[in-house]
This record gives structure tokens, sequence and C-alpha cells, in this order.
């Protein structure tokens, strides 16, 4: 008699697998929310309680960031992540301005910001990278010298500051405030600079690297909510009488 053999298969659970790629597919969605979304989440930690102790001016409303145009332009800052950008290059942070080619009469100096315990950073004239030192904008002027010196600093997350890491050495800008000192130390010379003026602003707005001579003004350049590449903060600085 002939024996017959039965081997036992697999069904495949299609309904099972369905579950699991939805559930997938939630997460990955939940993801992408999150990360379009969180720059209002952090301007609401850092930011809003920085706009209530300081004299700062901000081209959307204070109180209220959930309007069509900051919706916009906060989903094309993010989306332009994906783009291969290089932020941690200078140039990159005001894609509108061309400096064209200038030499600097010195190639680094340094500045100290005693209220966030930054001590003699280097400030570069000569390259845009802002992983090694601050970055002196080309085509601004030098300390002391009459016109607008800006310099760019790199930010993240208050909790990751380090005041000697060129990564994070802006984070704890935000608590900076009108009156506060900036010295700045070229040639072994030491000036004094206070803070006049602080701004939050679009990306495309070219207007504060102008070059303004009736003075000697420095400006200080991040980019706000910290960790994220959707505004750029300005705080500006008038020399101080030697």
């Amino acid at each position: 008699m002939t024996k017959i053999y039965y081997k036992k298969t697999r069904k495949i659970n299609i309904q099972l697998y369905r579950k699991i790629i939805g559930i997938l597919l939630a997460f990955f969605g939940l993801g992408v929310a999150l990360y379009i979304f969180i720059p209002l989440v952090l301007w609401q930690v850092f930011v809003s309680p920085a706009l209530a102790e300081s004299e700062i001016a901000v081209p959307i409303p204070q109180t209220t960031l959930v309007t069509p145009g900051s919706i916009a332009s906060l989903v094309s800052s993010q989306l332009s992540t994906f783009d291969g950008t290089n932020y941690y290059d200078a140039k990159n942070w005001f894609p509108s301005y061309n400096a064209g080619s200038t030499t600097a009469r010195v190639p680094f100096y340094a500045i100290t910001i005693p209220k966030l315990g930054i001590t003699n950073a280097i400030v570069s004239t000569v390259d845009s990278d802002l992983t090694k030192h601050l970055v002196n904008l080309t085509g601004t002027s030098i300390p002391p010298d009459k016109g607008n010196t800006v310099i760019f600093g790199h930010s993240t997350l208050p909790s990751l500051y380090d005041p000697k890491n060129y990564k994070t050495i802006f984070a704890n800008i935000l608590k900076l405030q009108v009156g506060d000192e900036i010295l700045v130390n070229v040639n072994n010379i030491t000036y004094t600079y206070k803070i006049f003026s602080i701004r939050v602003i679009d990306p495309d707005n070219t207007s504060v690297l102008a070059q303004t001579t009736d003075d000697s003004y420095l400006s200080l350049i991040t980019c706000t909510p910290p960790g994220t590449i959707w505004k750029r903060l300005v705080l500006k600085a008038r020399l101080q009488a030697l």
C-alpha cells in the first residue's frame, strides 16, 4: 500500500502583513510631520521666552505663528534640508547674497562674550567653515573699521551647548539682551561693542548684511529656533568709545 505524505505549508497571512505595513507607514508619516513642525515647538520653548524678556523685533506675530505664510515658510525650510545643502558652510545661510571676492586686512581675530562664557573664539576672514571657527562674512567690515562686521556662528539645541565647540557655540545666543557686551580682539587690541538691537528675520532678508559707515557695527547671526534653519537671529552691536 502506497503511503501518501502531506506537506504542511504556511499560509501567508495577508491581513497581518497589511497591518504591519500600515503601522510602519503611520510611524513614518508621524516622523515626517514631527520633523516638519518641530520648529514650532522649539520656537515656543526657546524663542518665545526670549521675546518676552528682550527687545526683539520679528517679521511675524509674536503670539501666533500658525498662519498660512508661516507654515509655508516652515515647510519650505525643512524640506530644503533634504537637498544636500551644507549649512556648516556660512555661504549658504543667505542664498541670495553675493559678496564677491575681497581680501581682509587680517586672516582672523577673536571675540569674547562674557555672559555666555565664550572666551577668545576665533573668527576667520578667509574661509566659511563653521565647524572650525566663527566666520566673518566676506565683503563686510573688520573691527574696529566703520561699517557692519557680520559674524556667523552655528547653533544647536541649548542642552548641547559647549562654548569651545564651534558646532554649538551660538546655541545660547538667545540669552543675550540689549546692553550686553561683546569684546573683540584684533591685533592684540580689545574693542568693546554693546548690543542695541535683536531681530528675527527670514533667510532671504539680506538687509542685515548691508554696510552702514556712520559708525562701527557688529552683527552676530545664527539660525533660529535652535537646531533648525527656519529663521535667522541677528544681534547688532555698536562700538563703544575707547
